[in-house]
């Protein structure tokens, strides 16, 4: 993570930590303009199922957030699925959209 900005270094050590927490298959962590961090694992219930990035957005959307600076996802998938990235998009289209490997290195 040395080539990242601090700010989004930041992002993908809270989206490692939501997924390390969780024991989930994937965390994330998406900043507000404000600069204010929120951050979520992937949600499996029988009644609600979430990607980690898109239960980051929920959580920034319910505190009154109304645009994003840029996001992180931590996975061992190889992509982001398009609807966590819609979620981001919905806010902000133009934030950046970080991915990590469990380990924090950069995929894209």
């Amino acid at each position: 993570m040395a080539d990242l900005d601090p700010e989004d270094a930041k992002l993908v050590t809270l989206a490692r930590s939501a997924r390390a927490r969780t024991g989930a298959p994937e965390g994330a962590a998406v900043r507000d303009s404000d600069g204010r961090t929120y951050a979520a694992a992937t949600v499996v219930l029988p009644s609600l199922t979430l990607t980690a990035l898109q239960a980051a957005v929920v959580a920034a959307v319910s505190s009154g957030v109304r645009a994003l600076e840029a996001a992180a996802v931590v996975t061992e998938s190889g992509a982001v699925d398009a609807d966590s990235l819609a979620a981001v998009a919905d806010l902000s289209p133009d934030a950046p959209v970080l991915q990590a490997d469990p380990s924090g290195a950069l995929r894209s």
